[in-house]
């Protein structure tokens, strides 16, 4: 049986619960194991939101399932594939089509059976009510927090808060970085070189992480 595992994070927090790059690989190759499945590839998406399917790594992983190239998808977390029912169910039809099953190490799922299709769209469900619920209190206090005249949204790479907790003021050390960032940049360096060449001098992002190529074209964005 041949198996691909699929491998998503979004941002570099996400390190801090056990859904890094490496630990999501390890739990796919613990599980193939399990299975008696031979993994032949885990294919990343690196700084990829589960908003959409249009990730370059996801668009990989479908290519290899219409070839019937595969027998099984196996990834760490359902959120990890998708966060929404509508794709799910695309993609659980896709999979069905070519005879190929998904296997969820965190959720004990594996839509080989009904039940485990069943108990998979259960929780889809919930898990996208509950999402839904929370955008709507936190519109709702966003909206509250700038009708008081306070700052909302993600800090700047560069910038920290004022003590009024309303104006950003200069963070020194990182606009030291940002400075460093845009010199390589017009040097016409990458974004994946630049990443490299901070992590060689030893730079750190902002929670003392190494430096990404999505990273860096974040915090030039945000500049």
């Amino acid at each position: 049986m041949k198996a691909i595992g699929y491998i998503r994070v979004s941002t570099e927090k996400q390190a801090d619960f056990g859904v890094s790059l490496e630990a999501q690989e390890a739990k796919i190759r613990a599980m193939a194991v399990v299975q008696g499945a031979d993994l032949a590839e885990a294919i990343i998406d690196a700084g990829e939101s589960a908003k959409s399917l249009k990730r370059p790594g996801m668009e990989r992983l479908l290519s290899l399932v219409d070839a019937g190239a595969v027998d099984v998808v196996i990834i760490a977390k359902l959120d990890r594939l998708t966060r929404s029912v509508a794709d799910l169910a695309e993609l659980l039809k896709r999979f069905e089509r070519r005879g190929v099953s998904l296997v969820s190490v965190a959720d004990s799922l594996d839509t080989r059976s009904a039940a485990g299709r069943l108990v998979l769209n259960i929780m889809v469900s919930v898990s996208q009510w509950e999402r839904e619920a929370i955008g709507e209190r936190t519109r709702d206090a966003m909206s509250h927090k700038r009708a008081k005249g306070e700052r909302v949204g993600t800090l700047p790479f560069g910038f920290c808060m004022a003590a009024d907790g309303c104006r950003l003021e200069e963070e020194p050390a990182e606009q030291a970085i940002l400075f460093r960032i845009r010199q390589l940049k017009a040097a016409g360096h990458t974004t994946r070189q630049i990443a490299e060449e901070l992590n060689r001098q030893g730079f750190t992002t902002r929670r003392g992480t190494a430096w990404r190529f999505q990273y860096v074209a974040a915090a030039l964005k945000a500049a």
